[in-house]
């Protein structure tokens, strides 16, 4: 028999907990807070908020959290003990929280559970339904049974079911931020009261907080802290005042300062997303592609948008754990952000949506019904994700699970998870039993937190036959379109002059069964020519009104024909384009098909990789970007604007594009296509417009003609008196500017040829011609009205925060410009040019004005003046640079530590083979761009010797009883600026190179450790201070840090350094006579204030090979994993090849300039001078 809630009226008050809180033990007539007198208590025996506390004006409920509501409703809530009825409560269902209320226009609840404490909810019988907890057990009643079964449902999906284990969310009160007891005004019992995060929660005792269950909380974004007197202090919000009473004057401002946190946490969640969104790819949907998605599933890995969202939610948190990126910024750890930084929704949609046919895509424009089949089957199901390799082996998949997690690669991480492999599987070592502890031992922080947040996810269950293929989505069906076109007749010969109307004939064109055909009319039986699929090499899609027709395409054939079609309706030609490229580009390629593509098709190309055997490519052409498809390979793309190097070799038909670090070389198999794919390849790589993203760009989204000219005059024109204020010759001013915009990447300024003045007068034209402005004509106006502020912190911040909204492209132009700037002011004493000359100069250049007042002089004063703050400039790096800039001042002026300049501003310097005789002398020209490995093999083409196979020719800096190899990549011009007069360049072989890769190569884990002969020789201001003998100790060496302990039990680290700031040498010197002969020199300048210093230490191991070890160790956290060209002799020839040098069949040409520069032609566009002089974070 059910008990039936009374109909007398009963008085209601808001009361923060009542007699319904007790627990089971609790004597119901006396509870344990009545033990004191307490002022207006009402019949039912709870006691209520002061009335002075509840504000007098109305106001709305706050909306701001009803996204995170689940559902919400009446419900009868179970008595308390020794009471008859049950009491009617407005219920909420949140995420974390199961909130209940005297009524729905109530703020704050009169109790709430935490779901993450909840152990199970069940049915008890006609409409009742209980919510378990470890301790307690709630009774709800509904109305019905409907509703009661859709709060079971709800609840479930929410808390996991009964078998969820009992742990709490990241960013829950379990881990506050402060707690304590604080007596509320009005009320003499203490409340135990906790600030965690954004959010002041309030319980009866410190008991009832260890199990879950509170009585309300306060979210901090709508409060405001006040002190009022000696202890007491009043937390405001727009509904009520709660007057806490703290237990001392310390603990008050404790309190107070705890809670101004919260509001500061509470009103700065847009950080977490503004990070996330860094990463290109998650600034789109993952399902969608819907534009600035707030929301993520932290176990899957996506970032997601809000509608998206929902239907994730609807799959319950064992498969899709949803969190907000504005809202619940505790769960985005720093190692959580990174997880998603790493790896992105382009990288991980490889995985998850790697089979998503067409038909079944998503859009921002998607209703919820598709949006929770195709979400559905991508995440529960896994019907669209890359199958493992591994899958359905589980030992297979648990210890490459294992191993992985010891590296930094997240994505294959992902896949074995979500292929099966078990998180919680034994690795069979007893201090490190799960993959998470094993992550986490091996420092690898990101892999652990990806297991962390997967522990108990359910894996996707598609159900799969033993003979199916899990690698594709089967191809599309095969294409049928028809309708009338217009065509020419079919040509040998690329099509150069415009086709007028009267040179097409109307044709009733079919696409069938892979066919096209074309026939004289609609009843024509015959066709009067067919072209099938296979034939197709190259669709190629004309520019509006390029013919008479206004839409046209063009069919390249294996036969060497062009056939052109047009038609006047702009659906027809878009359907016949789409249809057409459906029936000759391959499933595997499908992608293509979704890009506004100029022209696709199929070539063949080499890469670096290897340029013995061409693959056969598929490509599209979309704006300046060229998406590649190769075989058995992911897409890429190719940013032409931003190639190092293009060009074509005209004798063999082969296209050269050069990235940082790659070079695609694109055959000409078929004349026609080719040339075609050569221009439009050559158009899209050049300056699209008057923009400045529409410029021809380097990898840091930086204009060539800018670079070109910051470079030239930093090395050239420091030292030139008034510079950037005299005027150059117009007539060759207005020649650069041309030249650079027609394509900058093949005019390279030199000494002799280029006046500073021209290049600085070409700078100043450019961006004053600039369309939209470098602030951009949105944003301009606003940069102006700043230099109206007095205050100079006030100031700053409003540059930083114009900064951030400026685009990309824009923004970095900027920094390397106001970069360039602070360094010719800072040599105003040779130059002239000091902060105000300067300004005036550049004010009226950049903001495109007349110049008439000084405002616009001093923003740019100001940009220069703080470029440090306003750009966040990491001030050691600049100082390597300002240093860098005055080695080349010296240099230019003959000093004699350094090598003399050329002609062509390229310096000389003396570099020995093998040894150290006049006999192996050579003088070489060091252009800024020249690598280690090109100084090497430059020296070796000289003595005419061949290298063979695993030869490993380096360039090694040679001082006294020490030496060190550099890097393959490792520029020379820096290490001769800093090199003393002791030191030398010397080519010869590494010798223990292959056994280093093949150590590397056996090891799972990057870090090392062991015992090694420590001593230390500080060096300040020169001046040598040595201290001591060699001590054993023990180090251990990851990828951040090399530390040092006095012995393997030691748990604090006496000394920790930077691994990247070292410089490690082979050998000691003799006179500091080391223990063994296996000894290693460390090197690391460091800035403390204003005084330079200059720490040394040696490192002395037992074996050569445990040497070696250390040393192979040290080069690869150093460089990245890179320690040798994977392409090895070839890369490193290609760029400076000779005209009779082949490789492979691809005969490689000179591109431009004369032997020597030709030697360096794509190198010093891959590799820059100047690099360091704009990487300033």
């Amino acid at each position: 028999m059910s008990l039936q809630v009374p109909n007398h009226p009963k008085k209601r008050v808001c009361s923060l907990y009542s007699d319904d809180e007790l627990l089971d033990e609790d004597d119901p007539d006396f509870p344990p807070w009545q033990t004191e007198r307490i002022v207006n208590l009402p019949e039912s025996g709870s006691f209520s908020l002061p009335d002075s506390g509840r504000l007098s004006t109305p106001v709305k409920e706050d909306t701001s959290q009803l996204s995170s509501v689940i559902k919400m409703g009446w419900l009868d809530k179970n008595p308390p003990q020794g009471a008859l009825y049950y009491q009617r409560r407005w219920v909420k269902l949140e995420v974390d929280y199961l909130r209940y209320f005297d009524n729905e226009k109530e703020v704050y609840s009169k109790g709430f559970i935490s779901t993450a404490f909840i152990t199970s909810v069940s049915s008890v019988g006609e409409v009742k339904f209980e919510v378990a907890t470890k301790n307690r057990t709630f009774i709800f009643r509904a109305e019905n049974e409907d509703e009661r079964n859709e709060w079971l449902t709800e609840l479930r999906n929410c808390t996991g079911g009964p078998k969820r284990p009992l742990t709490l969310i990241s960013g829950s009160p379990l881990t506050p931020d402060y707690s304590g007891y604080l007596e509320l005004r009005g009320l003499r019992s203490k409340l135990f009261t906790v600030v965690a995060s954004d959010k002041v929660l309030l319980y009866k005792n410190a008991e009832d907080y260890n199990i879950g269950v509170g009585i309300t909380f306060i979210d901090m974004n709508v409060g405001n802290v006040k002190d009022s007197d000696r202890r007491s202090f009043d937390l405001t919000t727009p509904y009520r005042i709660f007057s806490f009473i703290a237990e001392s004057e310390q603990s008050r401002e404790q309190w107070v300062q705890a809670m101004r946190n919260a509001i500061g946490e509470a009103l700065s969640n847009s950080e977490v997303v503004e990070q996330i969104w860094t990463e290109p790819s998650n600034s789109f949907c993952a399902d969608c592609g819907a534009p600035k998605p707030d929301w993520a599933t932290i176990n899957l890995c996506v970032v997601i948008c809000k509608q998206c969202a929902g239907e994730h939610r609807g799959l319950g948190p064992s498969i899709s754990k949803v969190r907000s990126l504005k809202m619940d910024k505790k769960i985005w750890t720093e190692e959580l952000i990174q997880v998603f930084l790493k790896l992105g929704n382009k990288r991980v949609n490889s995985f998850w949506a790697a089979n998503v046919p067409p038909s079944e895509a998503l859009s921002p424009s998607s209703c919820s019904e598709d949006r929770r089949r195709f979400i559905s089957n991508k995440y529960r199901q896994g019907k669209y994700r890359k199958y493992h390799a591994l899958y359905g082996n589980q030992t297979e998949l648990n210890n490459a699970l294992c191993i992985n997690v010891q590296c930094s690669d997240l994505l294959e991480t992902l896949s074995l998870i979500f292929c099966g492999a078990d998180v919680n599987c034994s690795t069979g070592m007893a201090n490190c039993p799960s993959p998470e502890s094993l992550a986490s031992a091996h420092s690898q922080p990101l892999q652990a937190e990806l297991i962390k947040h997967n522990l108990n996810t359910e894996l996707p269950q598609l159900q799969t036959e033993p003979d199916m293929d899990l690698k594709y989505y089967p191809p599309p069906p095969c294409v049928s379109y028809e309708g009338y076109l217009f065509k020419t007749a079919s040509m040998g010969r690329a099509v150069a002059e415009r086709k007028m109307k009267e040179e097409f004939s109307r044709r009733w064109c079919m696409l069938n069964d892979g066919t096209f055909s074309y026939y004289e009319h609609d009843k024509s039986t015959n066709p009067n020519g067919t072209l099938k699929a296979s034939e197709i090499v190259c669709l190629a899609v004309d520019a509006p009104e390029k013919h008479g027709y206004d839409f046209t395409f063009e069919l390249y054939s294996e036969s060497e024909r062009i056939y052109l079609f047009g038609t006047d309706e702009p659906d027809s030609h878009k359907e016949w384009v789409k249809c057409i490229a459906k029936t000759f580009i391959p499933a595997t390629a499908e992608p293509l098909l979704r890009l506004s593509f100029e022209r696709i098709g199929r070539l063949k190309c080499k890469d670096g990789l290897n340029l013995q055997k061409s693959k056969v490519g598929w490509f599209a052409l979309a704006g300046s970007t060229l998406h590649v498809y190769l075989e058995n390979s992911k897409g890429e793309e190719i940013h032409l604007r931003k190639l190092n190097e293009l060009s074509i070799q005209q004798d063999n038909e082969v296209l050269v594009l050069v990235e940082k670090g790659r070079t695609l070389y694109i055959e000409g198999e078929r004349k026609l296509d080719f040339a075609g794919w050569c221009g439009a390849i050559q158009a899209a790589a050049g300056s699209g417009g008057d923009t400045l993203s529409q410029q021809q760009l380097t990898d840091t989204d930086i204009p060539i003609i800018v670079l070109s000219c910051i470079d030239y005059i930093t090395q050239c024109g420091l030292t030139s008196e008034g510079i950037y204020r005299k005027s150059g010759v117009n007539s060759r001013v207005a020649a650069l500017c041309d030249r650079f915009r027609r394509d900058a990447r093949s005019l390279r300024l030199k000494e002799g040829e280029h006046q500073v003045d021209d290049v600085s007068n070409t700078l100043k034209r450019f961006f004053r011609e600039l369309e939209e402005g470098l602030f951009t004509s949105e944003y301009a106006y606003s940069w102006l009205s700043i230099t109206a502020l007095q205050d100079e912190n006030d100031k700053i911040s409003e540059y930083k925060a114009l900064l951030d909204r400026l685009p990309r492209v824009n923004k970095a132009t900027l920094q390397a410009l106001i970069n360039h700037l602070y360094c010719v002011q800072r040599f105003s004493e040779l130059n002239q040019m000091n902060l105000h000359n300067l300004a005036i100069v550049f004010g009226p250049t950049l903001f495109q004005t007349d110049g008439k007042d000084y405002t616009a002089g001093r923003a740019i004063e100001d940009l220069i003046q703080h470029y440090t703050l306003i750009f966040e400039v990491d001030e050691q790096q600049l100082d390597r640079q300002l240093k860098e800039i005055k080695a080349i001042i010296q240099m230019r002026e003959g000093h004699p530590k350094f090598p003399k300049p050329g002609g062509n501003g390229h310096f000389i310097c003396t570099v020995y083979l093998e040894e150290l005789k006049d006999t192996a002398e050579q003088h070489v020209k060091i252009p800024g761009s020249m690598t280690a490995a090109e100084l090497a093999y430059e020296v070796l083409d000289r003595r005419n010797i061949p290298v063979k196979d695993k030869d490993y020719w380096s360039c090694w800096e040679v001082c006294e009883e020490i030496e060190r190899p550099l890097h393959y990549q490792e520029r020379v011009l820096p290490i001769l600026h800093s090199a003393g007069n002791e030191s030398h360049l010397l080519i010869k072989k590494q010798p223990a190179m292959d056994a280093m890769i093949n150590y590397l190569a056996t090891k799972l884990d990057v870090s090392k450790n062991g015992m090694m002969k420590f001593r230390e020789e500080r060096s300040i201001l020169g001046l040598g201070l040595p201290s001591g003998n060699f001590h054993d100790r023990y180090f251990i060496l990851n990828v951040t840090s090399l530390r040092m302990y006095k012995d393997v039990r030691s748990h604090r680290p006496e000394r920790e350094w930077v691994v990247k700031s070292l410089k490690i040498y082979l050998g000691i010197k003799k006179k500091l006579r080391p223990p063994t002969c296996w000894g290693l020199t460390v090197v690391c300048e460091s800035k403390k204030q204003e005084k330079p210093e200059r720490q040394q230490w040696y490192l002395c191991c037992e074996t050569q090979s445990e040497m070696r070890e250390w040393y192979a160790t040290f080069l690869s956290i150093q460089n990245d994993g890179n320690l040798w060209s994977q392409d090895g002799v070839q890369q490193n020839r290609v760029s400076r090849a000779l005209p009779d040098t082949r490789h492979g069949n691809v005969s490689l040409i000179p591109l431009r300039g004369s032997e020597n520069e030709m030697r360096n032609s794509v190198a010093a566009f891959s590799q820059d001078a100047l690099a360091l002089l704009r990487d300033l974070r």
